[in-house]
């Protein structure tokens, strides 16, 4: 498989109604939720992994028949298409490489393009930390090529009226941080400390979670005296996950 006409054939040929009305409850898609709308085949995330490795060889040019498709397990091939494309061209050897960055560059266009196609947490927090989080760590050409330029990139998502854009902001972090950055994990988190939606009280509680657990716990706690007393609930129970029981119990009360 080398076309999205094929991948697509391909998959909606796997379609199982049973497990389609399982995901359309667990993605929260009726009236008024945050999926609302959304289309589901029925594929489990293993199935659609055996796709992308079977259709590796997609052209990037492909891949926007598939961020654009109805049905959201073809959306997240769409996007793990990308990632699988990004890594392969980010590895040690290929970082400094003219070609790879242009290839890079040009695979992190495309996804910020698409990037209201990725409309649900798992199709955001599957690619978002593999591509942008990547992206931060490595030579670019765009933006100026600069810190000061990925940072902007990142803002424009963070201050985006799009749910799906300010998440990517935020938990592409996780890949910074898993490289011993905490800065782009603290700057995000107090950008959306007071976002209304429950799932960005989540994805802030996750990563200053996961920065507290890979960079610095006494870094985490610092975050938290500051802002504890301001940060909702879920967030807070997130960030703490980690810490003794009896910790717990102070943060919380």
């Amino acid at each position: 498989m080398t076309t999205a006409d094929e991948i697509i054939e391909y998959m909606e040929a796997q379609r199982d109604d049973v497990q389609r009305g399982v995901l359309m409850r667990f993605f929260k898609t009726g009236r008024g939720e945050y999926g609302e709308g959304d289309e589901f085949l029925g594929l489990k995330v293993p199935q659609t992994r055996e796709v992308v490795k079977a259709a590796k060889d997609t052209p990037l040019g492909e891949i926007p028949t598939l961020l654009m498709s109805r049905w959201h397990e073809v959306r997240l091939c769409g996007l793990l298409l990308l990632v699988a494309q990004f890594e392969r061209l980010a590895t040690k050897r290929l970082e400094n490489d003219h070609d790879a960055i242009t290839r890079r560059d040009d695979i992190v266009s495309l996804y910020l393009k698409y990037a209201d196609q990725a409309n649900n947490w798992d199709l955001v927090d599957l690619s978002a930390p593999k591509i942008l989080g990547h992206w931060l760590l490595l030579p670019t050409r765009l933006a100026g090529g600069t810190e000061k330029g990925k940072r902007q990139v990142l803002d424009a998502l963070a201050s985006s009226t799009c749910l799906w854009r300010q998440r990517m902001s935020m938990v592409c972090t996780w890949k910074t941080t898993q490289q011993g950055d905490p800065s782009w994990c603290l700057r995000y988190a107090e950008i959306h400390l007071h976002h209304p939606h429950d799932l960005m009280h989540k994805a802030v509680g996750w990563m200053l979670r996961e920065m507290g657990k890979r960079v610095s716990m006494p870094l985490l706690r610092d975050f938290l005296h500051q802002h504890a007393h301001e940060m909702p609930r879920t967030a807070l129970r997130y960030a703490i996950e980690k810490m003794p029981e009896a910790e717990r119990r102070q943060w919380m009360g």
